[in-house]
Order: C-alpha cells, then structure tokens, then sequence
C-alpha cells in the first residue's frame, strides 16, 4: 500500500495528542532543533542566517519558528504532499517537488540553512542518489539532515521507513561533499574546507 501525506496523516503524526510519546511533533521540541540548526549555520557563517530550504517540508512547521528567531529570513520549502502544498503554499511559500526532483531542480541561490527533516528513510536509495548533489548545490552554509537508521530505536511512523545502516547515509552524504557536524547537522562543500580538524569528527 502507497504512503500519502494527506491531511489525515499530518493530524495523526503531528498532532494527535493520544500518540505524545511517538508523534513527530511538538513545538518544544521543534523549536529545540530548530535553533541548533541556526546556531551552528550562524557559527560557521558568522553572521545571521538569511536564507532558508525545506526539502521534504511537510507544511512547512520549520517556518514560524525560524520567523521567530530571524523575522527576516527568507524560507522557501517544497515538498511532494499535494494536501500541503494545496493547504498551504501560498502563505507558507511551500512548492510541490519530490526529493529526486532536485536532480534538476534549483528554485534558489545557495541558502544558509537546508533543512531535510525526517525524510530520507522513507525514499528509496535510487531516489536519494538522484537528488542529494542537487542539495549539496543548494546549500552554501550548514545542513540539517535528520535521519534514522537500523540502528536507532524506532517509533511513531514505521509505515515505509528503510532499515539501512548508518554507513549507509554517512557515505552518500561524504560523496556529496558534506562533512559531518553532529547532531544531524553537516557542513556544506562550500564550508567544509575551512573548518578546523576539531570542528568535523574524524578530520
């Protein structure tokens, strides 16, 4: 059976109070994440961030509470839900593509931030390979690409999520040109010679 993210499935995974303890959710700890990723881009840029790219975006939750940090930030996020996209393009400045898309696809400049949140374990290994360059282009700061692997305890939404190892994404995101910062995030090709050895693990 085919995964859709229609309404129903944001409802459920996002905000159903009754599954608190596997939901995606929660503001807190959204707002959390999303000030890591602004920290560490802002740390290696050395200034405030001012652009933002949501691949995989959902309906765009990344967005307000990066407004709140930087009311100023130019966010851009697609994703390949047409309930999302139909609910809240317009206002949330949300466009439908899917992941491999980006094989071709460059809606904007390098950004500060790419955002590629709770994505990559549901898509098929061909699919990643054919838009991951296209993300490591788009992304002229830091990288937030938070992924589950085989080796992490899984809950909430297993429903077509791959069990691939952790070498598995290491490797790809390594090709791409990323270096790795911790905490899902990942250093752009564009940044990652000028870190120090301590700064990337295994440098």
């Amino acid at each position: 059976m085919s995964k859709h993210y229609d309404h129903a499935y944001f409802e459920r995974w996002y905000r159903d109070p009754a599954l608190k303890s596997a939901a995606i959710g929660g503001s807190a700890r959204l707002a959390r994440k999303v000030a890591l990723a602004v920290a560490t881009a802002e740390y290696h840029l050395e200034r405030p961030i001012r652009s933002v790219l949501d691949v995989g975006c959902g309906e765009g939750a990344w967005r307000a509470p990066l407004r709140k940090l930087r009311p100023r930030v130019d966010y851009l996020g697609f994703d390949s839900s047409a309930y999302a996209i139909e609910r809240f393009g317009a206002r949330r400045q949300l466009r439908l593509a899917s992941f491999g898309d980006f094989a071709m696809l460059r809606p904007c400049p390098p950004v500060d931030l790419l955002v590629c949140s709770d994505v990559l374990h549901y898509l098929d290994a061909r699919e990643i390979d054919r838009g991951l360059p296209g993300l490591a282009e788009l992304c002229g700061g830091v990288a937030f690409l938070e992924t589950f692997t085989r080796e992490d305890g899984i809950e909430g939404d297993t429903h077509g999520f791959k069990r691939r190892p952790a070498r598995f994404y290491r490797e790809r995101f390594a090709a791409a040109g990323f270096a790795p910062l911790g905490s899902h995030l990942w250093l752009s090709p564009a940044l990652r010679d000028d870190a120090v050895a301590l700064e990337v693990p295994g440098a």
